[in-house]
């Protein structure tokens, strides 16, 4: 007796139980008359009546880790970023030439020069940078003073894309040759022709250079040139070839003494100029500045035979660091 009412108590509690999970799983939606159901429906109904709580705990996202991703530093990590940038080459060149006229002291024979460049530059955003520097001219043998050239300039450098805008004043002083003292002013405007090509990086990188001797020559000085970088990353090594080419307006400096003139094409450079960079050389971080060595192969020749302008292979190497 007591077996089957045990028996009776244990079905009604099994029917129970059974009807209050059918009531818990929602039913799919039945489908549309006259077709039959899918295949996407039977297997969403079989996942309903198969899955049990903890299945659906371990389909619910993770919250993302309070803890920052630890990544591997980067090679460009630390670069100095801020307003004041720093500049400085180190060159021997077999001769110094500038604006197509070789420096030599007379009776001399080739200088083999020793010139030092540094600039400090100030990055003010959108206005435009000031910058100063100071280039130095060293010879040992120079009879009257191993200094032969002191150039320091200033002036301001305005990116303004596409082109870049450069306004300065630059003055030479040659210690012991106070005459050949002189003071210039000078603009140059350089063109991003990348947007014109659009290319990644700069083609030609056109510019125009125009200076005016206002003290002991009173005239202009007019340049216009181009260049390109062929970079190669893998080896860390650019590849520069650049060309220009002089145009002086009533400036006495280029006259010759004799049958000479102040205006005319003076002269023409083309060059080459190899960077590599140290710090590819010997896994060195850019942290600590950007190290190359330079070397560089120019041909310059005079234009107009009324005018100074020598012709000449001349060339050299050098040290250069930024940061």
């Amino acid at each position: 007796m007591h077996k089957r009412l045990w028996a009776i108590c244990t079905a009604a509690a099994g029917l129970w139980a059974g009807n209050a999970l059918a009531q818990s799983v929602p039913e799919a939606p039945a489908p549309a008359a006259g077709f039959p159901p899918s295949q996407s429906d039977a297997t969403t109904q079989g996942k309903a009546d198969s899955l049990v709580p903890p299945v659906f705990l371990a389909l619910v996202d993770q919250p993302p880790s309070v803890y920052p991703e630890v990544m591997p530093p980067r090679n460009d990590d630390g670069i100095n970023a801020g307003g004041a940038n720093f500049a400085l080459d180190i060159d021997f060149v077999t001769d110094y030439v500038y604006r197509g006229i070789v420096q030599a002291t007379a009776g001399e024979g080739t200088e083999n020069a020793l010139q030092f460049n540094a600039q400090a530059i100030f990055d003010l955003g959108k206005f435009p940078h000031p910058f100063i520097g100071l280039f130095v001219n060293v010879f040992n043998n120079d009879p009257i003073s191993r200094f032969e050239e002191v150039r320091p300039y200033f002036g301001l450098e305005w990116p303004l894309k596409p082109i870049t805008l450069d306004v300065g004043f630059t003055s030479y002083i040659h210690p012991n040759r106070k005459n050949l003292d002189t003071q210039e002013v000078y603009s140059s405007v350089t063109v991003d022709d990348s947007r014109i090509f659009r290319t990644a990086k700069p083609l030609f990188s056109p510019y125009i250079y125009g200076a005016y001797d206002f003290d002991l020559y009173n005239g202009f000085y007019l340049e216009a040139g181009v260049k390109h970088d062929f970079v190669f990353e893998d080896a860390g090594f650019t590849l520069t070839p650049k060309a220009d080419v002089g145009y002086a307006l009533e400036n006495k400096f280029f006259a010759r003494p004799v049958n000479g003139r102040n205006y005319g094409l003076q002269h023409y450079d083309v060059g080459m100029i190899g960077t590599f960079s140290l710090n590819h050389m010997f896994n060195v971080n850019r942290r600590f500045g950007e190290f190359s060595i330079k070397g560089y192969m120019y041909y310059t020749s005079g234009i107009d035979r009324h005018l100074r302008g020598d012709t000449l292979l001349w060339g050299g190497m050098g040290l250069e660091f930024r940061y």
